[in-house]
């Protein structure tokens, strides 16, 4: 059943189709073939319920919310702010993509959107600057996968519903790992940098007087973050709630620079239409195949594998590391995520595993994902904004920041408090 199943996805998602429709076709096949009852009948039920989470509502806030930064022009602002604090470093332009997808992760919640936003504002210095081009666009790609890591995060909601873990546990813990994960991708753009000079580009001469200047377009990701993240530990706002604060912060950041107009609001709804139907289109086909492979007892047969394997738990986390690195490589990371962990997470949790401490490792494994060829979603963010050549300079620009996730990832095992140390005390 299981080399089955496993076909049959890797089939549909060779061929092309898109993956909710892949995911809802492999549900079905597994139903025809092993399911003693017609189990389709339950679609219906199961596409209102998912839509009807209360949680799943902050979906398309957050969507909406990093949809008017980038129309009102408050990203293109950032990044240039950014571009007056940190081109002194070596590699300079590269850290202001990092520094700049961190502050826009802060806000959207997505590493779609976060790669696409700064790609676009960013992705015209390559030339005009003279940077290595392909060290350049991997900085935007491994940049953008902060994007579920730095709360607000999307992918983070889902776990949490998946799981039923505490979704503002789940962002405490993420906050300092995301932040020591830019640290350390600028870092490997400095190490890079000083052993091959020649990829550094053109350092911009800035002043004291100039960054000054530049410190009010700043402070409207910050704004938001407060807005968002502060009104959840203040005991103001729900997760969903907080969403849709930061879409009120985000309509008052645009309106106070006069670029809320009808033609930014309307760009800014049919973005968000369109980015939300497309994560529940994979949402609800991921439930369906969750039903399904739960109702053939499939989930049952990987469990009863997985215990008769006699590991312990680190060889068992080891397994499951590995397994999501290869998964990575062939699956959407939204729809691997919904299709494994209800079945991956209650095993290491009864290994002795922190579901909140899991949730950040797990979250930085769908990142390595993202930049991880030959389905990493983000290599073709960035090599669509591109526009010409070969999505392999993008693929070869991305690879020492998949090295450098991998050492976030064994930095988290091997000191599990980086992300449960905020999370403790905030429980007091």
């Amino acid at each position: 059943m299981i080399p089955t199943t496993i076909l049959i996805l890797l089939g549909l998602l060779g061929a092309g189709i898109p993956v909710a429709a892949a995911l809802g076709v492999l549900a079905l096949s597994l139903g025809e073939m092993y399911g003693r009852f017609p189990l389709h009948l339950a679609m219906g039920e199961l596409a209102w319920s998912t839509s009807n989470s209360f949680l799943l509502v902050a979906i398309p806030f957050f969507v909406l919310l990093g949809e008017i930064l980038l129309r009102s022009g408050a990203a293109e602002r950032m990044y240039a702010a950014l571009v007056q604090w940190l081109p002194w470093l070596p590699g300079g332009l590269m850290h202001s993509n990092i520094a700049a997808c961190a502050l826009f992760a802060a806000t959207s919640g997505s590493s779609v959107a976060t790669a696409a936003t700064i790609g676009t504002v960013a992705i015209g210095e390559v030339e005009r600057r003279g940077y290595n081009e392909r060290l350049f666009l991997g900085t935007i790609a491994a940049g953008g996968t902060l994007g579920i890591l730095i709360p607000p995060s999307i992918n983070m909601i889902v776990y949490g519903v998946l799981t039923e873990t505490s979704i503002p546990s789940l962002y405490l813990a993420g906050l300092i790992p995301g932040v020591a994960l830019a640290v350390l991708f600028s870092l490997t753009v400095i190490i890079i940098c000083l052993v091959r000079p020649g990829l550094d580009g053109e350092r911009i001469p800035t002043d004291w007087e100039g960054r000054m200047r530049s410190l009010p377009d700043l402070l409207p990701p910050l704004f938001i973050f407060v807005a968002v993240v502060g009104s959840i530990y203040a005991g103001l706002a729900t997760a969903t709630e907080s969403a849709a604060l930061g879409v009120i912060a985000a309509l008052v950041v645009a309106a106070a620079k006069r670029r809320l107009t009808w033609m930014v609001l309307r760009e800014s709804l049919e973005g968000t239409m369109r980015t939300t139907a497309m994560i529940m289109a994979i949402l609800i086909a991921a439930y369906f195949l969750n039903f399904v492979i739960t109702s053939i007892g499939l989930t049952a047969i990987v469990n009863r594998s997985i215990t008769a394997l006699g590991l312990g738990p680190f060889e068992l986390l080891l397994v499951v590391i590995a397994f999501y690195l290869v998964l990575g490589m062939f699956m959407e990371t939204l729809s691997m995520m919904v299709a494994t962990v209800p079945i991956i997470v209650p095993v290491l949790v009864r290994a002795g595993y922190d579901p909140v401490w899991l949730g950040v490792l797990i979250v930085l494994l769908m990142e390595t994902a993202m930049i991880t060829p030959p389905v990493g979603i983000n290599l073709y963010v960035v090599q669509g904004l591109r526009k010409r050549g070969r999505i392999d300079d993008v693929i070869i620009g991305a690879a020492p920041f998949v090295l450098t996730l991998l050492a976030m990832i064994a930095i988290l095992v091997i000191w599990p408090d980086i992300a449960l140390w905020l999370p403790r005390t905030a429980r007091g």
